[in-house]
């Protein structure tokens, strides 16, 4: 097996795609992530859709196709970082345990490396909510009326995306919806429109989606009459990314557990 940190540009000359998917298949999800190159070789093998949003819009997304030939399906939703080799790579491993997986994109193309914060958040503030927002129901619609999909559909988001997958799945109801630390303000009249149940990952030591915002989603949850099941850890925001320097292992692994599970349930 290919050690950590041999993914570099040397080592790409000198190991086939071939080789390099093999060892990635022994490697858990979390190994692949930190090795760059793997990461990115994992991310080519995914087919790139691009549709045209109601207004005319041209959006595009990694699709990641299970080895059935129709199965339940997520969309997911990138980081303030945007749609990178990281998300696409997570796109792959939910389609090698049996989903289909849809990483979409509401950057335009662009993203930023882990070393260029401002880059990112740059990126973030010109996203404009209305076109994010049509972007994400065109791709669940895309989803629904896909033959490649049987079944039913869940949102995954981190951070910015899980923000965006809860407004996802308030704008077009699907049956199970994921929200890594993301943006979680929301009305008990906007939670109503919610299908499935919502699984939210939170962490103790987040500076910007804290306690006070997690439990008034709580209440409203509540008030909405919807299921919830909220998770905190003793860690810090973005504690499930192994590119960035809070990654927690323990906590990220207990949180794709439950994760895993929480999508068996809902999804089959």
């Amino acid at each position: 097996m290919f050690k950590r940190n041999e993914f570099d540009a040397g080592t790409m000359s000198h190991v086939s795609r071939r080789e390099l998917l093999a060892a990635g298949a022994a490697l858990s999800l979390a190994q692949v992530l930190s090795e760059p190159g793997l990461a990115a070789e994992v991310a080519a093998g995914l087919e790139t859709i691009a549709i045209r949003t109601p207004s005319g819009r041209e959006v595009s997304a990694a699709w990641a196709a299970p080895a059935a030939a129709s199965a339940p399906a997520l969309m997911l939703v990138h980081e303030f970082w945007g749609l990178n080799d990281q998300i696409k790579a997570v796109a792959a491993e939910f389609a090698r345990l049996g989903y289909g997986a849809l990483a979409v994109d509401l950057y335009g193309g662009k993203a930023a490396s882990n070393s260029e914060p401002d880059t990112a958040r740059a990126l973030m503030a010109a996203v404009k909510a209305e076109e994010a927002s049509e972007t994400l129901a065109a791709w669940i619609d895309w989803l629904r009326a896909s033959p490649r999909v049987k079944g039913g559909v869940a949102t995954c988001g981190w951070c910015f995306g899980g923000g965006w997958s809860l407004a996802a799945s308030i704008l077009r109801p699907v049956e199970a919806t994921v929200v890594y630390y993301g943006n979680v303000s929301r009305t008990a009249d906007d939670l109503r429109r919610l299908k499935g149940p919502v699984l939210g990952h939170f962490a103790t030591r987040d500076g910007w989606i804290n306690h006070p915002m997690v439990e008034g989603f709580e209440k409203a949850m509540k008030e909405a009459g919807k299921r919830l099941e909220v998770y905190w850890y003793e860690a810090d925001h973005a504690f499930a990314n192994p590119t960035t320097a809070r990654y927690d292992e323990a906590n990220a692994k207990l949180a794709w557990s439950r994760t895993l599970e929480f999508l068996k349930r809902e999804l089959g």
